[in-house]
């Protein structure tokens, strides 16, 4: 791999002079990530006592196209993108156009929730800390696959059918649709779109060149692209047409930026100057930087970060690592992994971006380099973290729960005539379950990726998708007469593939009867 170390003289960000000794620790841990994970691109900066100490990219962010990712390479930040929703609400609540306690129904009148009182008491606070009750996850299949054609309109329509799991402000439970709620509520409140405002208030006065919302590429644009591994490769997956679309999915995790543009927003919260403080003055910081929702901590959180304290703020992690205040986020989308992890006593911290597979990679990847600041009597490096995980994973006796469903046949119109026809769910919308050339096709109305083959494993039917980008496979079930559920094949699959909160009502038949 060819080496693209990026040191700026006179960079906007405040590029240090990186010590001989810690550029080859940090050049250390970048190769010998990109080569264990095979990665198709990656970017790292490294921020120590306030100043950029390393600044590096490497792949492409096409695999193959020879197109090097540089430090103006635009990722999806995913769900790093809920720290700037939040900062957007804070300017407003700073300007007196909206309060954190203000009920969320004086800005979107039409809120619900399944249970009313909730609705009528969850604040704009409330949105942005994972407290509502909802399972995790819920309604997540109105956000991704993407592209699909849920509105923002019908998330909050959808919102009052979805069932809690939990009791309101009774614990956490990681959410996406309400980020989407507060950025709704943001545009009510600014007077202009969601992503209007975010350009507004956050892109322009901190001078990043992060995108959101519809645009038309350029050839010069410099994006990278999500990939999948498939067959020993790096594969583009769900890659940019020539006009990227706006999102219904943006406040929650839909904003781009490049390694650049999210040092200078690390840098912001670590050592913002006397502008940066006007843009968002210290009272707001603090809010966004309390503690509101308690976090379960793993045991390994417990025994190798000494963590005594985990909680979720507006849209940030809170914990304590090796005695070290910690605040961060993580990002994930299909082919797009991101991380921002801040010591802000030290007034230092790091940005990771990968456009791939890239999940044990950033967790590993993102280990290393925090307790190369917490920590640095380990020497904890990737070889040897990556070595280790992987013996401790060979060593615990099996827990697979995945089913085996190789026996699968095709199922056929015969055997499923009671069920073909189409099926309704109050917030999901349509699917129809029909026959076609000789089998039984599942169709989503409002999410044309969610289209399969029904298939036969023992007494169950499931979906396997077209798209090897959906994932993971579906059970039908059909508990009663004219009802119709999903699970998850993989009980461990990603939660935001919620089909347990799914509830179908049988509407007519495959020909419209019905409709």
């Amino acid at each position: 791999m060819k080496r693209a170390v990026w040191i700026l003289a006179g960079f906007a960000l405040g590029v240090a002079t990186a010590h001989a000794r810690d550029t080859a620790f940090y050049d250390r841990a970048f190769e010998q990530t990109m080569a264990r994970y095979h990665l198709p691109g990656l970017a790292v900066g490294v921020i120590e006592d306030g100043k950029v100490v390393y600044l590096r990219t490497g792949g492409e962010t096409v695999a193959g196209s020879g197109r090097k990712i540089t430090p103006r390479t635009l990722f999806k930040i995913a769900s790093n993108s809920k720290a700037m929703t939040a900062a957007t609400l804070a300017r407003l609540v700073e300007a007196g156009k909206l309060a954190w306690d203000d009920p969320v129904v004086k800005h979107l009148p039409t809120f619900r929730m399944h249970d009313e009182w909730v609705g009528r008491n969850m604040t704009v606070r409330d949105l942005l800390i994972h407290n509502s009750g909802l399972p995790e996850g819920a309604g997540d299949l109105m956000l991704w696959p993407e592209p699909n054609a849920f509105t923002r309109a019908d998330i909050v329509a959808g919102l009052s059918h979805l069932k809690p799991k939990y009791g309101f402000r009774a614990g956490y439970a990681y959410d996406n649709l309400l980020y989407v709620v507060a950025g709704e509520v943001a545009a009510a409140a600014g007077g202009a779109s969601y992503e209007e405002l975010v350009r507004r208030e956050v892109f322009a006065p901190l001078g990043l060149g992060c995108r959101v919302g519809e645009w038309k590429r350029e050839a010069a644009d410099d994006l990278a692209q999500p990939h999948m591994r498939k067959d020993g490769r790096n594969v583009v997956l769900n890659g940019d047409d020539a006009m990227v679309p706006a999102i219904t999915s943006a406040a929650a995790g839909g904003i781009r930026c490049s390694l650049e543009d999210m040092l200078a927003w690390a840098r912001n919260w670590l050592v913002p100057d006397e502008k940066q403080r006007q843009w968002l003055p210290d009272a707001q910081r603090r809010a966004l930087w309390t503690a509101y929702t308690p976090m379960p901590i793993s045991e390994r959180r417990r025994t190798r970060d000494r963590t005594h304290f985990f909680a979720y703020g507006l849209g940030f992690r809170l914990a304590d690592v090796d005695g070290e205040w910690s605040v961060s986020h993580t990002g994930t989308l299909s082919g797009m992994y991101s991380m921002m992890s801040l010591l802000p006593d030290r007034r230092s911290g790091f940005v990771l971006m990968i456009n791939g597979d890239g999940g044990a990679a950033r967790g590993v990847l993102g280990e290393v380099l925090l307790k190369h600041f917490t920590a640095p009597q380990r020497k904890l490096g990737v070889a040897a973290l990556a070595d280790e995980q992987a013996r401790e994973a060979a060593a615990k006796p099996a827990a697979r729960r995945l089913p085996d469903t190789s026996a699968r046949v095709a199922a056929t119109p015969d055997s499923m005539r009671a069920r073909l026809g189409v099926w309704r769910d109050a917030w999901f919308g349509r699917v129809s379950l029909c026959a076609a050339d000789g089998g039984v096709r599942f169709a989503a109305e409002k999410s044309p990726r969610m289209t399969g083959k029904v298939m036969r494993v023992g007494a169950r039917e499931l979906v396997q998708w077209d798209d090897a980008g959906v994932d993971p496979e579906a059970w039908l079930d059909f508990p009663y007469a004219q009802s119709m559920t999903m699970a998850k094949v993989d009980p461990d699959g990603d939660f935001s593939s919620d089909y347990e909160d799914l509830a179908f009502v049988r509407e007519g038949d495959c020909a419209g009867e019905g409709r």
